[in-house]
């Protein structure tokens, strides 16, 4: 359907299907324990056909226009992600978070990703705030807000447990014009 770039090492974004179901639970049972330190993302996803269900829930989320998954391929496998939450078109707001197995860290693969899924929030779908949540102790994903050029709005203390610990959400957020601006002062960069 499509496939973006993500720059020069052959990194692509593409939608991220229910009929991916098997290459996504591969990706996950590779990076489970990794992927599910600080969230439950894709615990629910256990085998293809518990995969497939969780695939079609964000297609259905998706059609309404309400959540969304992308997929992240490197060397032709997919080994991450990027998603929108709990989005508002008509408010003007949207969540977005990332997922990646641990071989994928270290190359940037999220925040490239992450500019193309904001841009799209952005300048197409005319999203006005876009927040992203990470607990406190989730460094890589706080580092990943920071490059976006967020602000941290605030702590949440001890508001999610998970794994038997109750974690601090912080809560970082990103206006539309802090993000034209950004995108401006990078263009006048590259020259």
């Amino acid at each position: 359907m499509y496939a973006i770039s993500l720059g020069d090492d052959g990194a692509e974004l593409r939608p991220l299907e229910v009929w991916h179901a098997e290459e996504f639970l591969a990706h996950l049972d590779r990076g489970r324990e990794f992927i599910g330190q600080f969230i439950p993302f894709g615990s629910q996803a256990t085998d293809v056909a518990s995969t497939r269900d969780t695939l079609q829930r964000y297609a259905d989320m998706r059609a309404a226009g309400t959540a969304s998954y992308h997929g992240i391929w490197a060397d032709g496998k997919l080994v991450g992600g990027v998603l929108t939450l709990n989005f508002d078109a008509e408010r003007g707001n949207c969540e977005v978070g990332c997922w990646l197995e641990p071989a994928a860290t270290g190359r940037g693969l999220i925040t490239r990703a992450m500019r193309v899924l904001i841009d799209w929030a952005v300048e197409e779908r005319g999203i006005h705030r876009v927040e992203w949540h990470a607990a406190s102790g989730n460094l890589p994903s706080i580092n990943v807000a920071r490059r976006l050029g967020m602000t941290r709005d605030g702590v949440l203390r001890e508001n999610h447990l998970h794994r038997g610990v109750r974690h601090d959400t912080e809560v970082w957020s990103l206006l539309a014009p802090e993000w034209r601006a950004a995108r401006a002062r990078g263009a006048r960069d590259d020259h």
